[in-house]
């Protein structure tokens, strides 16, 4: 839990676009890695060298992809962890990290996280052992069955969803506005697996998937890497990153409570109580009210169900209220909140390990107001919400920096990051090129282009 240590701030972030499985042909996830990490210690004015502590997320690879990942930046010897967290990988490396410079172990870290998948729905890949949902399998199985047609995670949520709707009176057409309003805001990030703006007919009428969830609101799996670098105000005041530093407010991690095995609720089997245990406690560490401070959050969408239940998990609305938030337009461009920016999981993609990487670089950008025409305007606080079954929650605040001696607002020395890149990277994706990663990889060597190693720079992203 933070609130306790040394303040930690976001001073560089960086990702791919998120593309569909295979996409680019002879492209493995050192190379989504790679441009992650460059772009994020472009942006942060730094080489590999400042980083001395690394935590890696991942879903889908062998023990110790990360250090393979890390390693064509710099093999200086730093701590290397590999993290695997389900949905919430990506921010739970961010949550390691965080915890690595709020207690005074290093001034300087990096988060990373990448997903090269497989096409299709998500499975488990060691039938010969116990699945670690398996008891919330038998639980739904029990109280409302199981769908041998369709995929286990839009059963897990599209329960939850069919019973949030039971309870409170919200309707299907609301789910759809949901998707309508993700895909719609898609078309405005260029690093969205897809930009397609669809009518809210359009969504209702998409192949059907599980109950009232139908394909366009649906995530779907994804390749990609996001990454994050993190300091203490030691370091950002050393290297004169002040401007573009963005403060963690408050982080909070919750895993699963009772509530599932003892109320059997489908919204609980679904992570409701992990998610309102984790912003509780972020809020009162931060000192918020969501409802007065927040203006844009970045949430887990996996589905659109998933959504309408966190809005009220999230505490963005009274209870049973999500309905109405979402039917008024106040989680949209001039409504109250903005909720998934970026387009969400269902519209930008869900590489697992990414995923809370990806997030926190959208909300990273919104607070510095790099965002274009996405962006969110008089921002205060910035919400981010991840979570993965089985289960794990991370809620996260974050709030533009301000120094007690005014020092953010002091541009000596301070380079603004956009000229750095040449462009705005909030606002266009590109590729990283063989300049791009000459400025920051480790000076004393790297293993990127040596014998053994895949060569990088013959790929098509360099």
């Amino acid at each position: 839990m933070s609130g306790k240590g040394k303040k930690v701030y976001v001073v560089g972030v960086g990702m791919t676009k998120f593309e569909k499985p295979g996409f680019r042909k002879n492209f493995d996830y050192p190379e989504f890695a790679l441009e992650a990490g460059t772009k994020a210690l472009i942006d942060a004015n730094l080489t590999y060298d400042s980083v001395e502590f690394a935590t890696v997320g991942y879903c889908y690879g062998d023990s110790t992809c990360g250090q393979r990942a890390v390693y064509q930046l710099g093999m200086s010897q730093i701590p290397i962890i590999n993290v695997n967290n389900n949905c919430s990988t990506g921010s739970t490396a961010i949550y390691l990290a965080r915890q690595a410079i709020e207690g005074g172990m290093y001034d300087c870290a990096m988060a990373l996280g990448f997903e090269k998948m497989f096409t299709g729905s998500l499975r488990g890949f060691f039938p010969d052992r116990a699945a670690p949902g398996d008891w919330r399998g038998r639980i739904m199985k029990e109280e409302v069955g199981i769908d041998t047609k369709a995929p286990g995670a839009p059963q897990s949520f599209g329960n939850a969803g069919i019973e949030y709707m039971k309870k409170y009176g919200a309707t299907a057409e609301h789910l759809a506005m949901i998707a309508e309003k993700n895909h719609r805001h898609s078309a405005l990030n260029p690093y969205s697996q897809f930009q397609d703006v669809y009518t809210l007919d359009e969504v209702k009428k998409s192949r059907t998937i599980f109950g009232p969830l139908t394909l366009l609101q649906c995530c779907p799996t994804s390749d990609g890497a996001g990454c994050v670098i993190l300091a203490s105000e030691e370091f950002v005041r050393k290297h004169h990153l002040e401007p573009q530093a963005i403060e963690i407010a408050a982080q909070t991690m919750a895993t699963d409570s009772i509530k599932p095995v003892a109320t059997r609720s489908m919204m609980q089997i679904a992570g409701f109580d992990m998610t309102a245990r984790a912003a509780r406690d972020a809020y009162r560490i931060a000192k918020i009210n969501p409802q007065k401070d927040v203006g844009v959050v970045e949430l887990h969408d996996c589905f659109s169900a998933n959504e309408l239940i966190t809005y009220d998990a999230l505490g963005l609305v009274d209870e049973g209220k999500a309905g109405d938030l979402i039917a008024s337009g106040n989680a949209t461009h001039g409504g109250k909140y903005v909720v998934n920016p970026s387009g969400g999981l269902i519209s930008k993609g869900h590489p697992l390990g990414a995923t809370g990487l990806a997030q926190c670089a959208e909300l990273t950008w919104q607070l510095r107001g790099w965002c274009g025409k996405r962006q969110v305007p008089n921002l205060k606080y910035a919400l981010q919400h991840n979570v993965g079954l089985g289960g794990a929650v991370v809620v996260g605040v974050y709030k533009k920096a301000a120094f007690v001696d005014g020092a953010e607002k002091n541009t000596a020395g301070w380079q603004d990051p956009r000229e750095r890149f040449g462009y705005n990277p909030a606002v266009e994706a590109r590729m990283i090129t063989p300049a791009d990663l000459a400025k920051v990889i480790a000076k004393d060597g790297a293993l990127h282009g040596r014998t053994g190693a895949r060569n990088t720079a013959e790929s098509p992203r360099l």
